[in-house]
């Protein structure tokens, strides 16, 4: 009984973790969107933040080479070399975003921005007030840094992990915090229906061997039909109470193969269900040759059991 008692807790406690492991996963997946989502938020903060910082420096640069665009208009008779600097690339486009002169190392140039930033680049478009030169556009190129990139990864990752340690020990004490009443309420019930289960045997083997014992052939017609009527319901409630046996105190049992006379249970089998046949006004017929198995013969025998059981139970009379 302890060691049945025992199984059934095992049992218990892997469905407990089942539901335990399907609400962290639950739990954990959306704690990831979370995450992710405020990692996004981040990281675009991050590159708005770096964007707004070299606006400034290239505004600075654009102010400086249209002041030099200016010297070449005027003096454009004297000098004709396009002012070049160090520190960034350029070019001048049009009214019509047609190229006058370019510097760049990639003419993709997106007119609708006045700053982005590609994998290797990035951009200022300046638009002019006035057109040195025929030039509406001054687009100014300096590598793209990827600092600000490697701290904002940085950071993500460790908040990631540290995020994810936390929640997940959180959401675990939760989910055991939630699942403990309907633990101990299920332990509870189990025992319950295990030890009520048990106490059942005791007055169903005495019944049925009492009416077993009792001479009926000098009992009144009247009383042998009550006797029989007794003992169909003590057979049907006997045979309840195997099923919830089985369920409840047998089925976690390891199977203890024999050599099986099959024939011969199944003569036993129908014998015991013979006043069930007769009260439903049901015959059976057996057709049986010798035959033998290795199997279990308590769990063969539930097999016998509710094939019999299910064709008295749902058959006509």
């Amino acid at each position: 009984m302890l060691v049945s008692k025992n199984k059934a807790t095992n049992s218990l406690l892997k469905s407990e973790k089942k539901s335990l492991l399907r609400f962290l996963s639950l739990y954990m997946a959306m704690v990831l969107l979370m995450i992710g989502l405020l990692a996004l938020f981040y990281y675009e903060s991050e590159k708005k933040l770096m964007l707004y910082d070299e606006r400034a420096k290239l505004t600075k640069y654009a102010y400086i080479q249209t002041k030099r665009l200016k010297v070449l208009h005027h003096f454009f008779d004297e000098k004709v070399e396009y002012p070049r600097d160090s520190r960034f690339n350029s070019a001048i486009y049009d009214m019509e975003y047609k190229k006058i002169f370019s510097l760049l190392k990639e003419e993709d140039v997106r007119f609708d921005q006045e700053i982005y930033m590609n994998e290797n680049y990035l951009y200022f478009v300046k638009l002019l007030d006035e057109f040195y030169l025929g030039t509406k556009y001054l687009i100014l190129e300096i590598p793209s840094s990827t600092v600000w990139r490697d701290k904002a990864i940085n950071t993500i990752v460790i908040f990631t992990l540290v995020s994810l340690l936390f929640f997940l020990f959180f959401g675990f004490y939760l989910s055991r915090l939630f699942v403990r009443p309907m633990r101990n309420a299920l332990l509870l019930l189990d025992r319950f229906i295990k030890e009520t289960t048990h106490e059942l045997n005791t007055p169903l083997s005495a019944i049925l061997a009492n009416i077993e014992m009792m001479e009926t052939e000098v009992m009144s017609e009247k009383n042998q039909t009550k006797l029989m009527r007794i003992n169909i319901a003590t057979k049907t409630v006997s045979v309840l109470y195997q099923d919830l046996t089985y369920l409840t105190l047998e089925q976690e049992k390891e199977n203890v193969d024999e050599r099986l006379d099959i024939k011969e249970l199944i003569e036993n089998r129908v014998e015991y269900f013979m006043i069930l046949l007769h009260s439903k006004q049901l015959t059976i017929h057996l057709d049986l040759e010798e035959s033998w198995l290795v199997i279990d013969k308590r769990k063969w025998t539930r097999v016998v059991d509710n094939l019999l059981s299910n064709a008295i139970k749902y058959n006509r009379r």
